[in-house]
């Protein structure tokens, strides 16, 4: 697996938001994995284009910070 691409998502502060972009970014064409960091407020993501994750993440209401 290659190395995850880390998302800065201030916004993630619960359990519901991490199953929420997880639930969002994992059906991203080409997404092979993703992992949530509540604790630290990001989004690791192997797979898929930049601009798909985010506008999925932000389909579901948080923003992401560049």
């Amino acid at each position: 697996m290659s190395e995850p691409v880390v998302y800065s998502v201030p916004e993630i502060s619960c359990d519901h938001c991490k199953q929420s972009i997880e639930g969002a970014v994992g059906p991203v064409d080409g997404v092979e994995y993703v992992d949530v960091d509540v604790a630290a407020k990001t989004v690791a993501v192997v797979g898929g284009s930049s601009d798909a994750v985010i506008a999925a993440i932000e389909d579901v209401g948080f923003d992401v910070e560049t």
